[in-house]
């Protein structure tokens, strides 16, 4: 259960106020426990996180934890970034556009519980086919200490190496962001860790 204070304090932000709010009022009306998670408001099916409210630049919106699993025939979701494997969203401008939209978006609550209750998985196949850029392979090639530290991260850290690495367009941008890397890889650390 979420402290009363924490919640207030983030139903307060001054975006997006009434938006939260009427969010809030529609996942808690679908039988969701509340909690604050990372810093937002975010709603469980029986301890199994399934929504989160976020408040961005632009918009706000409902993120759904295994959105890429529920039945989107209108394609309303949206994936946050091309890496995004189970969070699919639905974006929101003003209160108008959730009040006219609230049926659509209590059917998403709707089929988010229901993949809470029948056990449904994400697959995460991108973690097991991890393309290594060529400067990462040289690098664990020539030193065999960083290949072992490497070997011995999470698949998460090992996965968020790669997409940092190769981000870079360029192969010396690329070698650079290794070479720069390479004590927090020794350390077990991953990309966004200090």
């Amino acid at each position: 259960m979420a402290d009363d204070s924490e919640v207030e304090s983030l139903l307060n932000q001054k975006n997006w106020r009434d938006e939260r709010r009427k969010l809030r009022d529609i996942l808690l009306g679908s039988g969701l426990e509340e909690r604050v998670k990372w810093g937002k408001l975010c709603y469980a099916w029986e301890g199994n996180n399934v929504a989160i409210i976020y408040g961005m630049k632009t918009s706000c919106a409902v993120g759904f934890f295994k959105g890429s699993l529920l039945d989107d025939e209108d394609g309303a979701l949206v994936q946050p970034g091309r890496h995004s494997q189970a969070m699919r969203r639905l974006h929101f401008e003003s209160l108008e556009e959730i009040e006219d939209s609230e049926d659509t978006l209590r059917s998403f609550i709707n089929r988010a519980i229901q993949a809470e209750k029948d056990g449904l998985e994400v697959a995460f196949t991108e973690k097991d086919n991890l393309d290594y850029p060529d400067e990462l392979q040289d690098a664990l090639d020539d030193d065999p200490e960083l290949a072992e530290a490497f070997e011995e991260l999470t698949p998460g850290r090992q996965r968020g190496w790669v997409l940092h690495f190769t981000g870079a367009k360029r192969s010396e941008t690329r070698a650079r962001r290794i070479d720069k890397a390479q004590s927090k890889i020794i350390a077990g650390k991953g990309w966004n860790e200090r």
